[in-house]
């Protein structure tokens, strides 16, 4: 029988689905399954087989016996080799149950895969970025540039409509396609677009979407507003109804440009952002000077480099204190 990682074989499954596990059975099955997502993956495409495995199993005219001696020849085992459990009833049902799914499994082959593979393309694929700026392509051709520790979850065919899940920030370049239209949803706010490229950041309990091109439409329980190019939409999480605002800053577009562009962007803004692509710790002691609104350009600078410019331009001194970087 053949053998998953952490010593889950296809035996024990059977008796998962069956619910005839012991409890030490039940719990490793359990905590396999929440280890990785291949195992959880695994485990869907054979619970498929094994429902379809009992629903052609009336119609099955082949001897049991001699197909389930091929199915054992295939994964290397034989009869003796395979683990018995005696129950009160005599001969044990899900080891019945499996040689009717080894005969289907030699019966269907080929189709069987691609049945497996047909179910398999309704898995959500999801996409983490780690530490590093990552960028996908979904299955339409759109683009997705995902900031540092962001995630997006969407299934492997869209179908009807193309759903993507949003954790952190990412940039969408939406490829046009009317009739499939694009839903991003991030915590319970919902953006639906048609072809157009926007930002979307979800952070502290705000979401906020900002249009680069064609027009999107932001709703939160029903309230919703229609964004086009340099307009924004604010939700929060105690808030219904999204607020629309216009918006000229492009430093939100740092992460995918390598570029810090700020058109009389607030200190305390240009900070955050700073403190955020750097994992640092920059304070602003000088309260006055916290809207204080900068013009510049930081094109592929180091951090050291940015602050001096800031420090040198907008008479700021800047002073390192332990893990702090403080602006007076």
């Amino acid at each position: 029988m053949k053998q998953q990682p952490d010593n889950i074989n296809d035996d024990l499954l059977v008796k998962y689905l069956l619910d005839i596990t012991t409890p030490a059975e039940k719990a490793a099955v359990t905590t396999w399954l929440a280890e990785k997502e291949d195992h959880q993956r695994y485990f869907e495409h054979f619970r498929i087989i094994w429902e379809e495995s009992k629903k052609l199993a009336v119609v099955s005219t082949v001897n049991e016996q001699d197909a389930w001696m091929r199915f054992q020849q295939r994964v290397g085992t034989n009869e003796s080799s395979t683990r018995v459990i005696k129950l009160d009833t005599g001969a044990s049902p899900w080891r019945s149950f499996l040689r009717i799914a080894a005969v289907l499994l030699v019966l269907i082959g080929v189709a069987g895969i691609w049945f497996i593979s047909q179910r398999g393309a309704n898995v959500p694929t999801i996409v983490r970025s780690g530490v590093q700026i990552k960028q996908e392509v979904l299955p339409d051709g759109s683009e997705v540039t995902l900031n540092k520790q962001s995630t997006i979850t969407y299934a492997a065919n869209f179908k009807k409509e193309r759903n993507i899940h949003l954790t952190g920030e990412a940039f969408f370049n939406v490829a046009q396609d009317p009739g499939k239209p694009f839903i991003l949803k991030v915590n319970d706010v919902t953006v639906k677009v048609l072809g157009t490229s926007f930002n979307v950041k979800s952070t502290n309990g705000k979401t906020e979407v900002i249009v680069e091109t064609g027009a999107v439409e932001v709703s939160k329980h029903h309230n919703s507003v229609q964004l086009k190019p340099h307009e924004k939409a604010i939700v929060t999480d105690n808030e219904a109804v999204p607020t629309k605002q216009s918006n000229t800053d492009e430093l939100y577009n740092y992460y995918r440009t390598q570029t810090f562009v700020c058109n009389g962007t607030p200190l305390w803004k240009l900070v955050d952002i700073l403190n955020e692509a750097y994992g640092v710790n920059i304070v602003i002691a000088n309260s006055s000077k916290r809207d204080l609104q900068i013009n510049s350009t930081f094109t592929n600078s180091s951090l050291d480099s940015t602050l001096n410019v800031i420090g040198l331009t907008y008479e700021i001194t800047v002073e390192r204190q332990g893990s702090q970087i403080i602006l007076k």
